[in-house]
């Protein structure tokens, strides 16, 4: 999956150019307790308002399944980040190596998906004015987008903040992680998996229809002779993913750039190295000279 060998010896995915690490664990770890809030307050919200079909109709959308993906990212992002600060060494540094990989991968979907997400949604599913209710305005700056069908009902007047803090602080969330951390571009061999990612939930878009007899998205529904607008549509998706991954790879280049070479490679940190056996904290500067780092702890 295009992991280095050896993978990430200075620790680039658990440590920022900007923030220290524990600052950069709060930060993370606030995001992620926000977004597993709002995922389980709206499921206890559609709980109290008899709307039980609501939450489990919620893991056959692209959006809901991406929130969850940020929600656990972070988490895991401020415990590698949170064991770094505490022994100098991350978590993810003792990882086997397929866990190393699959975690790099989850980074290029979180930078990525949710971007995704916001323009599907606000340049193609999303009409209306603005939002009246506030629970609706909160949930579409977050959560749900909602079946065709059902989106002028009752129910789905008084549902509108799942649309806000799904569709807008997401990728929020995804750009403190390219703009924050001090990651490397990721590769390219990831945009093929970003691309069966999306052809496995397209077939459960499809799973969905045949087995709870709705579509997630109105756009997927190809009857009435309209396959050839379905097909017209998951190509333009296909295209934005690449355009958005090509997007975000500049955007972290560029970030990594302007903080190593023109910048100086970063923040002073405490770092921990071994000599001889022996712990020692030493003051010194984050280098961008992977090899040195790694052989010199």
């Amino acid at each position: 999956m295009g992991v280095d060998v050896p993978f990430d010896p200075t620790h680039r995915f658990a440590t920022s150019w900007l923030l220290p690490p524990w600052l950069l664990f709060s930060v993370r770890l606030l995001i992620s307790i926000y977004a597993f809030t709002t995922t389980f307050f709206i499921i206890g919200w559609n709980g109290t308002h008899h709307r039980l079909d609501a939450s489990r109709a919620s893991f056959s959308y692209f959006t809901n399944l991406t929130y969850w993906g940020l929600a656990f990212y972070f988490l895991f992002a401020a415990i590698h980040t949170f064991s770094h600060a505490r022994t100098g060494t991350p978590l993810l540094s003792r990882w086997p190596r397929s866990l190393q990989a699959l975690h790099s991968l989850f980074y290029t979907t979180i930078i990525t998906f949710p971007i995704l997400v916001t323009v599907v949604f606000w340049a193609i599913l999303y009409s209306g004015p603005w939002f009246p209710v506030t629970f609706n305005a909160w949930t579409n700056v977050r959560l749900l987008p909602l079946a065709n069908s059902v989106k002028n009902s009752p129910l789905i007047r008084s549902n509108i903040i799942i649309q806000t803090s799904q569709h807008a602080l997401n990728s929020l969330f995804a750009l403190l992680e390219i703009l924050l951390p001090r990651t490397a571009p990721p590769p390219f061999l990831h945009l093929p998996f970003l691309i069966l990612l999306l052809a496995l939930y397209l077939a459960l878009a499809y799973i969905t229809h045949a087995t709870q007899g709705f579509y997630p998205y109105g756009f997927l529904d190809p009857s009435a002779g309209r396959s050839g607008r379905v097909a017209a549509y998951a190509f333009a998706i296909l295209a934005a993913v690449v355009v958005i991954f090509l997007v975000v790879w500049a955007l972290v280049w560029v970030r990594k750039w302007a903080t190593e070479r023109v910048g100086g490679s970063g923040r002073r940190t405490k770092r921990r190295r071994e000599y001889g056996g022996r712990a020692r904290v030493e003051e010194g500067v984050v280098e961008d000279v992977e090899m040195r780092g790694y052989m010199t702890k």
